[in-house]
């Protein structure tokens, strides 16, 4: 993909991003943490036709924000495009996200979070209680573990708590969406920072990449 495609860490995290033209049908409300996952799928499958916005990956700090600021987003944008798609999973909104999008005649993301959708969300709920100690990492996460888990739970400042925190988990699970070693080598820092087993897992992007492929060939609605 080229890199001018990938959005910055900042914008990411922070600010959001667009990659929106009136000329396409279907827009795409995306969580921050999906964008280079889903640029990327855009540029290898053609599909032009999908325009992209996403909210600041910030919020999964906070999912109580997430339900409000996607139905912002949507009725933003409504009126612009023929469907309207949300790249989120319940990603910690207790249902209330789902209850939104089916009043808002709107289709989410199937399965509980991206942890799931990345691995394929039958495979993950198969694998059940046995992974009920694994803390997971996606390859944005590997990328922003001190903005998205070490900072938030004040651990730069009070390491001393990382065993208050941690110490029910016993290893972490690292699902690589991409092949890249240098993802992987800070995965494993992440892991030993916690002081868990290190277990790398190549996922793709799952379910995400399926559920994107039956929306690029949705018809309008009106149609």
């Amino acid at each position: 993909m080229p890199q001018h495609d990938i959005p910055d860490d900042k914008c990411l995290t922070e600010q959001g991003f667009d990659e929106m033209d009136s000329q396409q049908s279907i827009l795409l409300i995306a969580c921050g943490a999906l964008a280079r996952e889903i640029l990327d799928l855009k540029t290898r499958n053609g599909w032009d036709h999908l325009a992209l916005t996403c909210l600041p990956a910030i919020l999964h700090v906070y999912p109580e924000r997430i339900t409000q600021a996607v139905e912002d987003a949507v009725a933003k944008h409504r009126d612009q495009y023929d469907r309207i798609f949300v790249v989120y999973a319940d990603c910690g909104t207790g249902g209330l996200l789902e209850q939104a999008c089916k009043r808002l005649g709107v289709e989410m993301v199937r399965g509980p979070h991206c942890y799931s959708f990345f691995e394929g969300n039958d495979k993950f709920a198969e694998r059940g209680d046995d992974e009920t100690t694994a803390f997971y990492l996606t390859d944005f996460l590997a990328r922003q573990f001190d903005a998205f888990v070490w900072k938030p739970l004040g651990l730069d400042r009070h390491p001393e708590l990382r065993d208050m925190y941690f110490g029910n988990y016993t290893k972490l699970i690292y699902q690589a969406q991409t092949d890249d070693p240098e993802l992987t080598c800070r995965a494993q820092e992440c892991a030993d920072r916690m002081g868990l087993e290190f277990e790398r897992r190549f996922t793709g992007y799952g379910d995400l990449q399926t559920t994107l492929t039956d929306w690029a060939g949705a018809r309008p609605k009106s149609s």
